[in-house]
This record gives structure tokens, sequence and C-alpha cells, in this order.
């Protein structure tokens, strides 16, 4: 797919996905009888584009029932969005938070010292609660220029330093921009691309030391 192409349609896709509303939970969850690994994101945790067993958490979850992983993902979420519903996804019972978001946020070229507040509000929630966090870089094309590009990448693995957090470098690596790995829109991942996910997930989260 042609460079230029695969900017407009990325920037498109994900824009399109944005949620009207943050949703508002009905009841608070059940106490879990298993370690819950939370899944912090925005579409492409949540799975756009998929049935709902296709998505990445789900493939793991499918792998690893000795965990309750639970998919959080808001499609068209931003970083300040994942913030503000923190207080009701980050329940008691959470033991490990695997963090996955501020593609919306390069993409629609907010202000990304608010991103990075917002990863280490998150990252430093994580550890008040005593829940192991682990952080998913991201990347963007250079719709907003090569230094607004570049500094995206970069808080990543920066934030991970600061909060002494594992690092998975990128996400969506061997998946985005390649057609085969995703839905019509050239953005979102397909049921293969969730796959490739899910594996690269599996292989660092083992290194980690969550899944056996």
């Amino acid at each position: 797919m042609p460079r230029t192409r695969f900017i407009l349609i990325l920037a498109a896709a994900l824009t399109a996905c944005r949620p009207e509303a943050s949703p508002v939970p009905e009841s608070s969850p059940e106490p879990a009888s298993r370690p819950v690994l939370l899944m912090l994101g925005d579409s492409l945790t949540a799975g756009y584009g998929v049935a709902a067993d296709e998505a990445y958490p789900a493939l793991l979850q499918a792998r690893h029932p000795e965990l309750e992983i639970r998919n959080a993902g808001v499609s068209g979420a931003t970083s300040t969005g994942i913030l503000e519903n923190l207080d009701w996804n980050l329940t008691p019972e959470v033991k490990f938070v695997f963090l996955a978001i501020g593609a919306n946020d390069g993409l629609r070229g907010l202000d990304l010292s608010e991103t990075e507040k917002n990863i280490d509000a998150i990252l430093a929630a994580c550890a008040r609660k005593n829940a192991s966090a682990a952080l998913a870089g991201m990347k963007i094309p250079p719709n907003y220029g090569t230094d607004y590009a570049a500094r995206f990448a970069a808080m990543y693995p920066a934030a991970a330093r600061r909060h002494g957090v594992p690092l998975m470098p990128f996400l969506l690596d061997g998946v985005a921009g390649i057609p085969a790995m995703n839905i019509e829109d050239g953005i979102h991942p397909n049921s293969e691309g969730h796959r490739r996910i899910a594996d690269a997930a599996e292989r660092f989260l083992k290194e980690v030391g969550w899944l056996r």
C-alpha cells in the first residue's frame, strides 16, 4: 500500500471509531476467583472489525484459563478517556494491567505532554493499587511531521523507564501496514492480525512472568 494512502486511511479509520460517550457501568464486577489481567486500550484491544472471540485478549484468555482476562478496550478512546474510566476498571482483584493506549491521541494530533501525563497517572495508579503493569508501545505515521511521530514513539520507553515497568516495543509489530493482517480499512487487525498480536503478547507476558 502506498505510504500516503496508508496515512490517510489510518487517520480516518481510527477517528471513525470515536465513541460518542464513555460507557456507563450498570454494576460492579463480581469478585474474581482467579488472578485478573486487565487489558486497557482502544479499538486495537477492543477488537473493532472482528468477532469478540477473535480479539487478541480473547485469544489469550482461551490459551490461559488460569487467569481471568478482562478486555477493557474502548473503540475510539483517547488516553484521557481511559484515565477517566480507570477507577471503574482497576478494581481490587486486578493483579496485572496491560496498557496499550495512545494511538488515537497521536492520530488526532493531541498534545503529547497530556498523553504522557495520562500514561504516568495510569501507571502510578496501578502501583498504588499493587497491580503489576506492563506497557505496549505504539507508533504513528508522520501525519503531523516526523518530529511529532518520533516524540510519540519515544513516550513509551521513557514512561516504562520512569515507572520501572516492562515494555512491549510495538503492539502492531508485523501487523501494521500489512494488508493481509488487517480488515478492509487497512488499519484495524483482522482475525489473523489479532492472532499475530496474541502470539507476540503471549511471548512477552511469559517473559515478564505473568503467563505460564
